[in-house]
């Protein structure tokens, strides 16, 4: 702002008005993904399948044998989040038609990133007669302490195919 003696201007520096709806959108975005973070984690646990914590997790994962853990996440989310050493990997969208895959004489464990999917999964196999353990989120499991999970390294791009001679 530049005062004079009879009135007052005000002068657009376009440079500082860029650098501030840059700035601010940052800072929506960021608070946006951050209020969505927190939504997912305080959603409503609305599944009969029991959501289970580090140390209920830690104990079904010492049991030998015992456990199917069943994780119902994208191959994509398995590379960037993780997972259990030993699991089965269905995804939850194809899940009913995977069933005769499942072992009725084991307990399984449902996985995905915060469990809500793995809620969903458990609540479903359940009412097909399996015998559902609880339902966990990897992510969920992580921030409490949980060291089991193991992260999967993306396999390396192929080599670009040599020219044939013809």
């Amino acid at each position: 702002m530049k005062v004079s003696p009879t009135f007052i201007t005000i002068t657009r520096d376009t440079r500082f008005m860029k650098s501030f709806k840059i700035t601010a959108l940052a800072a929506a975005l960021a608070f946006t993904a951050l209020a969505a973070s927190a939504q997912q984690a305080a959603a409503p646990w609305k599944y009969k399948t029991q959501r289970l914590a580090r140390a209920e997790v830690d104990a079904l994962l010492a049991q030998s044998g015992g456990v199917l853990v069943l994780d119902v996440r994208r191959p994509d989310e398995l590379i960037k989040y993780g997972s259990f050493p030993v699991f089965l990997s269905i995804q939850n969208r194809d899940i009913e038609k995977q069933l005769a895959w499942l072992p009725r004489d084991r307990r399984i464990l449902t996985v995905s990133n915060h469990a809500q999917r793995a809620g969903a999964v458990g609540d479903l196999l359940a009412s097909k007669g399996y015998q559902v353990a609880g339902a966990t989120g990897s992510e969920d499991y992580e921030k409490e302490g949980g060291t089991a999970v193991s992260h999967i390294q993306p396999p390396a791009p192929r080599a670009a195919a040599s020219a044939v001679a013809p």
